[in-house]
């Protein structure tokens, strides 16, 4: 139970001050964002995913916890699709940012001292930011890219600019961070896809971006049992530790002058709160339970990280695509409200 209060007690306290620094700061809070989405997205970030993956046991979390992920994470996606793009009849690219939002668990930061003060490892952990980074997020971004490169065919931009709909100063400075990458790996998820540029030069750019890259990176010297020289490893493992307090910095800074559930977006952001904090901890318990005969502590592995909050990076990503950010920024902020409550009453039904 403490792990679950340690993990969301930290998060809130730094969304709480980036916030605070918009607030009080509001010309250097824009400043700092823009300075900040790409340090994360091309730095911090990539040197915690290669720290996490290079320390699992491939063995452990392969055979059970990731494929559970996997399911899980495709089944809920797949729900927010048919009901926002076959009910609600959302444009392409909300629905693609909606599902990852309503899918895509915040497993970075506060699922670390969740699974090991209420579960007593990190295998869970793992095995579902394996699952995510490198099964869903490269899913999501070839959809992403696929919505932009359409709507630079169409000679305009996937998200109206707009404080209602458009996407947020983070967005922007998402977006720049790409701008200004010449060819560096993540390049295309800001530049403007025009009809010059094939569909399959914009996925593959995608596919290849920094997070997917040094994951892969990360279990390959988990297999091979590599280990980096303390000249370089200290300096990973500075600038990984980095990630999680920047990322949170800018999404708490990102909320300043924001409406949640504005009307344009509402249905979509009720749709995607229900199905995270809701729906997705039931289908891990469904799965984890009657496919894969877990019960006990590995059972409760399994729930507790399904209903962790959406994480932080949807928006990014969603961002640097210019693709609507504010139904993805209102699910990870309610989602996060919830997570807390649903994470006990399921610590108190499975533990």
């Amino acid at each position: 139970m403490s792990g679950v209060l340690l993990g969301f007690a930290i998060v809130l306290v730094l969304v709480g001050v980036g916030f605070v620094a918009a607030w009080a700061l509001p010309g250097e809070a824009r400043a700092m964002q823009r300075g900040i989405a790409p340090l994360v997205y091309y730095i911090t970030n990539p040197a915690l995913m290669f720290l996490l993956m290079s320390d699992a046991d491939l063995g452990a979390v392969l055979r059970t916890y990731t494929p559970i992920a996997l399911i899980t994470a495709a089944a809920t996606g797949l729900l927010y699709a048919l009901v926002a793009g076959g009910l609600l009849r959302r444009p392409a690219g909300p629905v693609a940012a909606g599902a990852m939002a309503s899918s895509y668990v915040n497993a970075g930061n506060i699922g670390v001292p969740i699974a090991l003060y209420a579960v007593g490892t990190t295998a869970p952990v793992v095995s579902v930011l394996i699952a995510q980074l490198l099964v869903v997020a490269p899913v999501y971004l070839s959809v992403f890219a696929w919505c932009r490169h359409r709507a630079g065919r169409a000679g305009r931009f996937a998200a109206p600019r707009s404080d209602d709909d458009g996407a947020s100063p983070a967005a922007d400075a998402g977006a720049a961070a790409g701008a200004g990458a010449g060819d560096g790996a993540a390049a295309a998820a800001a530049d403007d896809p025009g009809p010059s540029r094939s569909l399959g030069a914009t996925l593959a750019r995608s596919l290849a971006n920094p997070v997917t890259v040094a994951t892969g990176l990360g279990l390959l010297a988990a297999a091979f049992c590599v280990d980096l020289p303390a000249v370089l490893g200290q300096p990973v493992e500075m600038l990984g530790h980095a990630s999680v307090p920047l990322l949170l910095l800018l999404f708490g800074m990102s909320l300043r002058g924001q409406r949640p559930l504005g009307r344009d977006a509402r249905a979509e952001v009720v749709l995607g709160t229900v199905l995270k904090s809701l729906v997705m901890p039931v289908l891990a318990w469904v799965v984890g339970r009657f496919l894969f005969g877990l019960d006990g502590l590995d059972l409760l592995g399994v729930v507790l990280m399904a209903a962790l909050p959406t994480a932080q990076n949807v928006f990014l990503f969603a961002g640097h695509f210019r693709l609507a950010t504010t139904s993805v920024r209102d699910v990870t902020l309610l989602s996060m409200l919830l997570a807390l409550p649903v994470s006990l009453l399921v610590t108190l039904l499975l533990g």
